[in-house]
């Protein structure tokens, strides 16, 4: 098993990472009749297709020594309804300009990201609009 979660009321709930103890809350979002006041889970989604494009290139520039260090990522969700859903995931990945990567090594990280296996496991109905700002 890799977690458990807890239903606590009123549209809460808490989830526990089973290996760490780590734990995180969800809230259903405002416009879903909850507080809004956590990660919905439905933004815990879009969360993970940016941390995992960070994490596989971050193995990736580890590999071939380049620095990624202070690299930011800004994730956008955009819902559809009828059903409600996901729709549309924009990634902005800013990379630091004080350490500069050569135009291949920058494909090569590009393709990286776009591979990563949360981006692989997304429904291909959900458009993943990503943009690399190097």
């Amino acid at each position: 098993m890799t977690s458990k979660i807890v239903y606590v009321g009123n549209l809460r709930t808490k989830d526990t990472h089973l290996k760490s103890g780590t734990v995180i809350e969800t809230d259903a979002p405002v416009d879903n009749n909850g507080k809004g006041e956590k990660f919905s889970p439905t933004d815990l989604v879009a969360n993970a297709l940016g941390a995992c494009m960070m994490t596989m290139m971050g193995i990736a520039a580890r590999d071939k020594k380049l620095v990624l260090e202070n690299t930011q990522i800004s994730i956008e969700k955009i819902m559809a309804a009828n059903p409600r859903r996901i729709s549309e995931v924009k990634v902005i990945i800013d990379f630091p300009k004080d350490h500069p990567i050569g135009e291949s090594d920058r494909a090569y990280l590009e393709r990286i990201a776009l591979n990563c296996p949360v981006a692989k496991s997304i429904h291909p109905d959900i458009k993943q609009s990503v943009i690399f700002n190097w």
